[in-house]
C-alpha cells in the first residue's frame, strides 16, 4: 500500500499509510495499539498494517490491542429509545414545575410579576 493523502507509517523508510496508533504508558510498562488517532501527536506512533502486526515490546512489558471495529454504525435502537424517553421525561417535568407566573404588564424588555 503506497502513501495516500492521510498520515504515513512512523517507521523509518516506510511509505505505507498508517492504520493504527501506538502509545506507550511508561509508568505501567504497557504499549497500547489502537485505531488511528484523530490527529498526530509527537509521543504517539502511527503504524501501517505490516508494522502493527509485527509489533514487539521490551521484555516485561504488556501490550493492549484494541481492534478496529467497522460494524458499529452508531447508537443501537435501545440507545435511541433511552435517549428519547429521557428527553420526554425532562420535557414533561419542565412543563409541570416551571410554569411561569402571570404577567402584570410588559414594557419593552421589562415585565412586572406579582409578588408572592
Amino acid at each position: 500500500m503506497k502513501r495516500s493523502s492521510g498520515r504515513s507509517c512512523s517507521r523509518a523508510s516506510c511509505t505505507n499509510s498508517a492504520i493504527k496508533t501506538l502509545t506507550y504508558i511508561y509508568a505501567d510498562s504497557t504499549a497500547v495499539l489502537g485505531p488511528l488517532a484523530t490527529y498526530a501527536e509527537p509521543h504517539n506512533y502511527d503504524l501501517c498494517t505490516a508494522h502493527s502486526e509485527r509489533l514487539t515490546v521490551p521484555v516485561g512489558w504488556s501490550v493492549i490491542k484494541q481492534e478496529i471495529t467497522t460494524d458499529h454504525q452508531g447508537p443501537s435502537d435501545d440507545d435511541l429509545m433511552a435517549i428519547a424517553n429521557a428527553v420526554r421525561e425532562v420535557a414533561n417535568s419542565d412543563i409541570k414545575t416551571n410554569a411561569m407566573p402571570p404577567e402584570l404588564g410588559r414594557r419593552g424588555h421589562l415585565r412586572a410579576l406579582p409578588s408572592n
